[in-house]
C-alpha cells in the first residue's frame, strides 16, 4: 500500500507543472492550480511516510523493465520514509511561496518553466528514494540532476546565472560517472544491480572501491568539501525557493546515498569511519569560515549548507566508526544524530532561505551591506529569520541542538568504551563542533544585526513592506516545525529506532541513551521564560515616553556609515582563518595634505573553485590553443588521422 501511494505521489508531482500550461504564462491561476496539484502529490507522499515510520510494514513491488539489468523493484523502508517526508514538506511548502516570490504575473516569461521542473525535481528524488534497482536509482538520480540545472537556470538572462548552472552541471556529471562505476563494481560483486542486500565484507577491494566511489559521487551532490565546488554559486543564484529546495532536500540525496552503501556491508574497515569523520569536520569548520567572510546573503546562506553536511557528515562517521569496533552505543548515538540533523537542517535552512528570498524581493539586492534597519519594515520576516538562525547555530530551545546534542554525547560516550586511539579521535569531535556552533553564532550575529538591526545603509524601495501571506505562512509552518521538535524531542525517538533499524538490520533502542524526555521540560521552560520575556520587553518599549537621546560619546549625528559593515564585523574572525580564506582586500592609497575620497571592499573567494579548478582549467584552455593546427577541416585529413591511430594499436596490441 505504501509502495502504491509514493508511485501515485511520484506521477501527480512529476505532471503537476504540465497541468497548469493550458493556463497560460500569465496566469495566476495556473500557479494555483500548480501548487494545489503538487501539494496534492506531496500529501499522498507523506501519507506513505508517515505509515512506514509509524511501523507498517512494506509491500515491495517488482515488475520487468525492458531496459538491461533494469527492474521497477520500488519499497519504501523507515529511513527512506525519514528523507521522502522531507522532500513532500518543503517541496509543497515551496509551491505556496513560489506563488507570490515568482508568479507568473511578474515573470511570465520563465514561470511555466520553473513550474515544469520543480515538480520534475521532486518527482526524480522522490524515485531515487523508494528505488531497489541501480538503474531505476540512476534514472531517478539523472531526473533530479538535470531538472535541478534547469531550474539554477530560470533567469538564465543573467551571466552569472548561467556560470553557476554551467558548474553545477559539470560536477553533477562527475558524480554521475563515480556513481556508475559504484554500481558497476556491485554488478561484479553480487552478480545483479539490486540494492536490496546486506551482508557484504568491508574489507575487499571490491567493498573499498564502492565505498571510494560513492563517497565521491555521493560527497559531490552532498556538497561536502573539498567537493562542494558547484554548491555556492548554484544555491545563490536560484529563485529562492528552488535554493531551499536544493540546500534542504536535494544536496541531503547524497547523505542518503552515503547511509545505503555503507548499509550493503556488515563488516565496516575502521578507515571509512574515520575518513568520513575526518571529512565532516573540514566541512564543517570551513563552511562556516568561509560564510563569514561572505557579503551575499544567500552564498552566506550556501556556505552554511557546506558546514551542516559537515555536521551531518560526522555523525555518520561516529555510527561507522562504532559498527567497526562493535560498539553499538556510537552506532545509536551517531546515527541518531546524523539522520535527525538532516531532518532538522532541512527545516531551518529551508526558512532561512524563505526569508532571505522575501528580503531580496522587496530590498531587490542580496548585498548585505546595502540593507539595515528592515525589522521596522519587515518585522514578521526578521523574526522567522531570528528563529532559523538561532535553530541553525544549535541553541536551545530549537530543532538544531537537539541533533548535536546526540553527537555531542556520543563524542563524550567514547571516552567511556575501549575504543583505543579512536577514541580520542572521536574526543576531538567536541571541540570542533562546539567551535562550529560558536562561529555559527557570530556568523548570525553579524547577519541579523546588519540586515535588520541598525539603520538603512542604502536608499530603500518606496514600497518596502513586510513579505505576503503567502511567503509568510511556509516560514510559519517551518519555524513552528522547529519549535516543535525543540521542546517536544521525545516523539522522534522511535521514528529514528526505526530508521536504524532498517540501516543495520537490527532492532536498537534510543532508551537511556539520551535525556529526550528531561531535555522536553527544560526546552519548554526555556521557551516559555524567553516568551515572557519578551512580551514585557515589548510591552515596556510600547509605552508613550518622552524621548531622550543617549549618551553618544560625542557623536551627535550618527550616520550609517558608521556602522558596522559586513567585513568590518567579521574581520577579526577571517583574519584568523585567512592563511585559508586568503581574503582579498581592495583599497586605495590614502596620501597628500588633502587626500581624494577613497573607498575599501574586501572579498573571499572559494578555496577550491576560485583558488585552484578555475586557474588550472584557464591555463589547459591556454594549452589546448596550440593543438588547433590539428583541425584543418578537411576531411581527407581527418581519415589519415584514424589510419594513423589503427596502426599504432595493431603495433602496440599485435
Amino acid at each position: 500500500m505504501n509502495e502504491l501511494l509514493v508511485l501515485c505521489a511520484i506521477g501527480i508531482v512529476a505532471t503537476s507543472g504540465l497541468g497548469a500550461l493550458p493556463f497560460g504564462t500569465r496566469s495566476v491561476t495556473g500557479d494555483r492550480i500548480f501548487a494545489a496539484w503538487f501539494g496534492a502529490g506531496a500529501g499522498l507522499g507523506a501519507v506513505a511516510a508517515g505509515r512506514a515510520l509509524a511501523g507498517v510494514p512494506a509491500t515491495p513491488i517488482s515488475l520487468p523493465w525492458q531496459v538491461p539489468g533494469g527492474e521497477l523493484a520500488i519499497a519504501l523502508d523507515a529511513l527512506s520514509a525519514v528523507f521522502l517526508l522531507q522532500i513532500c514538506l518543503v517541496g509543497s511548502l515551496g509551491t505556496v511561496f513560489g506563488l507570490a516570490y515568482w508568479s507568473a504575473r511578474e515573470h511570465p516569461e520563465s514561470a511555466a518553466q520553473l513550474r515544469v521542473f520543480y515538480g520534475l525535481l521532486v518527482a526524480g528524488i522522490a524515485l531515487l528514494l523508494v528505488a531497489k534497482n541501480a538503474v531505476l536509482f540512476l534514472v531517478g538520480w539523472e531526473i533530479m540532476a538535470l531538472a535541478a540545472f534547469f531550474a539554477i537556470t530560470t533567469d538564465d538572462t543573467d551571466a552569472e546565472v548561467r556560470a553557476s548552472g554551467y558548474v553545477y552541471l559539470v560536477a553533477t556529471r562527475v558524480g554521475s560517472l563515480f556513481l556508475i562505476a559504484t554500481f558497476a563494481v556491485l554488478r561484479s560483486l553480487t552478480g545483479s544491480f539490486s540494492l536490496a542486500i546486506t551482508g557484504l565484507s568491508g574489507d575487499t577491494a571490491a567493498g573499498t572501491a564502492i565505498f571510494a566511489c560513492g563517497l565521491v559521487g555521493f560527497g559531490m551532490k552532498a556538497g561536502m568539501m573539498p567537493l562542494h565546488v558547484w554548491l555556492p554559486g548554484a544555491h545563490a543564484n536560484a529563485p529562492s525557493h528552488v535554493s531551499a529546495l536544493m540546500s534542504g532536500v536535494l544536496i541531503k540525496m547524497g547523505i542518503y546515498g552515503l547511509f545505503r552503501i555503507t548499509g550493503w556491508f556488515s563488516t565496516v574497515p575502521l578507515a571509512w569511519g574515520l575518513a568520513l569523520f575526518a571529512l565532516g569536520a573540514l566541512s564543517a569548520v570551513l563552511g562556516v569560515a568561509f560564510a563569514l567572510g561572505q557579503h551575499d546573503l544567500k552564498r552566506l546562506l550556501a556556505y552554511h549548507s557546506v558546514e551542516n553536511i559537515g555536521i551531518i557528515g560526522m555523525g555518520l562517521g561516529i555510527a561507522l566508526i562504532g559498527r567497526s569496533l562493535q560498539q553499538p552505543t556510537l552506532v545509536a548515538l551517531g546515527f541518531a544524530g546524523s539522520l535527525l540533523h538532516v531532518f532538522n537542517h532541512g527545516l531551518f535552512k529551508s526558512l532561512l532561505f524563505f526569508a532571505a528570498g522575501a528580503t531580496i524581493r522587496a530590498t531587490h539586492t542580496r548585498e548585505i551591506d546595502r540593507l539595515g534597519g528592515l525589522i521596522r519594515q519587515m518585522p514578521r520576516t526578521a523574526v522567522a529569520f531570528l528563529v532559523g538562525a538561532v535553530a541553525i547555530s544549535g541553541l536551545p530551545p530549537l530543532n538544531g541542538f537537539v541533533s548535536e546534542l546526540f553527537l555531542y554525547l556520543a563524542m563524550f560516550r567514547s571516552q567511556t568504551l575501549d575504543l583505543g586511539a579512536a577514541g580520542l579521535f572521536v574526543a576531538l569531535g567536541a571541540p570542533v563542533l562546539a567551535l562550529v556552533g560558536a562561529l555559527a553564532v557570530a556568523c548570525f550575529a553579524k547577519v541579523f544585526g546588519i540586515v535588520f538591526l541598525g539603520l538603512p545603509r542604502a536608499p530603500q524601495p518606496a514600497n518596502l513592506r513586510d513579505a505576503p501571506p503567502a511567503m509568510l505562512a511556509p516560514m510559519v509552518v517551518l519555524g513552528l516545525a522547529c519549535v516543535a521538535i525543540g521542546v517536544v524531542p521525545s516523539w522522534v525517538g522511535p521514528l529514528l529506532e526505526r530508521s536504524l533499524a532498517a540501516w543495520t538490520g537490527e532492532p536498537t533502542s534510543l532508551v537511556g541513551l539520551a535525556p529526550l524526555s528531561t531535555l522536553s521540560w527544560l526546552n519548554a521552560l526555556l521557551l516559555a521564560s524567553l516568551l515572557v520575556f519578551g512580551f514585557a520587553l515589548v510591552s515596556a518599549t510600547a509605552r508613550k515616553a518622552d524621548r531622550q537621546p543617549t549618551w553618544d560619546c560625542g557623536y551627535a549625528a550618527p550616520t550609517p556609515r558608521m556602522q558596522y559593515t559586513a567585513s568590518s564585523f567579521a574581520d577579526g574572525l577571517v583574519e584568523l582563518f585567512s592563511h585559508v580564506l586568503r581574503p582579498e582586500r581592495h583599497t586605495a592609497l590614502i596620501d597628500g595634505p588633502f587626500p581624494r575620497p577613497s573607498s575599501f571592499s574586501s572579498h573571499v573567494p572559494d578555496l577550491v573553485l576560485d583558488r585552484i579548478l578555475t586557474p588550472v582549467a584557464a591555463r589547459l584552455a591556454r594549452g589546448a590553443t596550440w593543438f588547433r593546427w590539428i583541425q584543418r577541416g578537411t576531411v581527407h585529413l581527418y581519415l589519415l588521422y584514424l589510419l594513423v591511430t589503427l596502426i599504432l594499436m595493431f603495433v602496440v596490441w599485435r
